[in-house]
């Protein structure tokens, strides 16, 4: 009897093979599955949000010298990069030195990468996003995928993770082209087309998992218009309350009443036209945040019908007023609760100390330590400063205007 079950046993788990197998077989016919990543062997997966890098050659040496020590301080198991990615120039020789420049950080250190494209990666220059995407895919590590002509624009996928045990599909990434502009030059959003696509692959692996949804996160450059829904309606504009994009007098700021985290420095730009991608997202049951870039100094989120809308901050470090402020996010998944997760925002100005600065003067590294010292000196100034003006709002306004992150 006992070797029955033995036997009974190895055949079932042949058959789930087969079928998770099978199942991404099926699904990367159609180039939009990615290959399965997997929890580590704690059970544990790491992914770092990337957005808004906009490499050229003004910012190029000090961004990749930033993002190269956060992947070595963090160890992720996957980076996913939202958009606005590169400078596209007019020459496609230097738009790929700048792709070559950031994907080699990622190479070097073995770490997958999935990439998606924001409004400005493909608006102008020499290289159409499906050139882009091809190149990106001459590394190794990408996991990225071009959907070709079966969805608009490129760049639309999922990720499934496997359980540390490789036996089934124990989480999901959905990673989304949300487009650049529309017919009358408004920011676009996920289309149609893309929405019924999710609902068809979250059925499929809802049935893979015996009609349970598989929990996810969604990423894309540009943040769904219902954030809007979410955050409080007032007819005063004052500190930390944001006018409404494509309306003369509507302003918005953090709902006191609501689940809110981080900040928000900017209007939310969403796209012009509602094509259903959130509602669908609601139905469906299985997203639990969608991560956005495209506004580069808001580093918040909000929950809305259960999911949650976030923003994650510009990873880039260029000179401008922000760029201390600048960073990137982390989200950590448990294999033992899927349900829930768990995010943070490092903004460059919080990664180091006086003794690093002192370090990399003493290495003669100059570009790490002119890098680091602005950012470690400017970015407390900075950081003290914001700091003053919400406590201060927060005693003339009566409101508060930050969360933790």
């Amino acid at each position: 009897m006992k070797k029955f079950f033995k036997k009974l046993t190895v055949l079932y788990l042949v058959v789930v093979m087969m079928v998770i197998s099978g199942s991404f077989a099926f699904a990367a016919q159609d180039g939009t599955t990615a290959n399965p990543l997997r929890f580590d062997e704690n059970g544990k997966l790491r992914i770092m949000h990337i957005t808004d890098t906009h490499l050229a050659d003004s910012n190029i040496d000090q961004s990749v010298y930033l993002i190269a020590l956060a992947c070595d301080r963090e160890q992720p198991d996957v980076v996913i990069i939202t958009g606005d990615n590169v400078l596209n120039d007019d020459d496609a020789a230097v738009t790929k030195g700048y792709i070559d420049r950031l994907m080699t950080v990622f190479q070097d250190r073995n770490i997958p990468v999935a990439v998606t494209f924001g409004n400005h990666d493909s608006e102008r220059g020499a290289m159409s996003r499906e050139e882009l995407m091809a190149y990106y895919n001459t590394y190794s590590v990408s996991i990225s995928c071009d959907d070709g002509e079966l969805l608009p624009g490129c760049g639309t996928y999922n990720i499934p993770v496997l359980s540390s045990n490789g036996l089934r599909i124990a989480f999901n990434l959905w990673v989304f082209d949300s487009g650049s502009y529309d017919e009358e030059g408004n920011y676009a959003n996920v289309l149609e087309e893309q929405v019924e696509w999710y609902k068809a692959k979250s059925d499929m692996l809802r049935a893979l998992n015996g009609g349970e949804p598989v929990y996810s996160l969604a990423f894309q450059h540009i943040i769904v218009p219902e954030i809007y829904d979410a955050l409080e309606k007032t007819t005063i504009r004052d500190l930390f309350t944001f006018k409404r994009i494509y309306s003369d007098n509507e302003y918005y700021r953090f709902d006191p009443n609501g689940i809110n985290y981080g900040t928000l420095h900017e209007t939310p730009c969403c796209g012009y036209t509602n094509h259903g991608q959130f509602a669908a997202m609601v139905e469906q049951g299985d997203v639990l945040g969608i991560f956005t870039g495209h506004d580069h100094t808001n580093a918040f989120g909000v929950q809305y019908q259960g999911i949650d809308i976030v923003n994650s901050l510009s990873t880039r470090y260029n000179g401008d007023r922000f760029s201390t402020q600048y960073g990137y996010r982390i989200l950590e998944v448990d294999e033992k609760d899927t349900s829930v997760y768990e995010t943070r925002v490092v903004h460059w100005y919080d990664m180091f100390t006086r003794d690093d600065v002192n370090a990399l003067k003493n290495a003669d590294d100059s570009l790490g330590y002119n890098t680091v010292k602005a950012v470690y000196t400017t970015g407390k100034i900075q950081k003290s400063l914001e700091t003053f003006l919400r406590v201060l709002t927060r005693i003339f306004a009566g409101r508060q205007v930050s969360y933790a992150d």
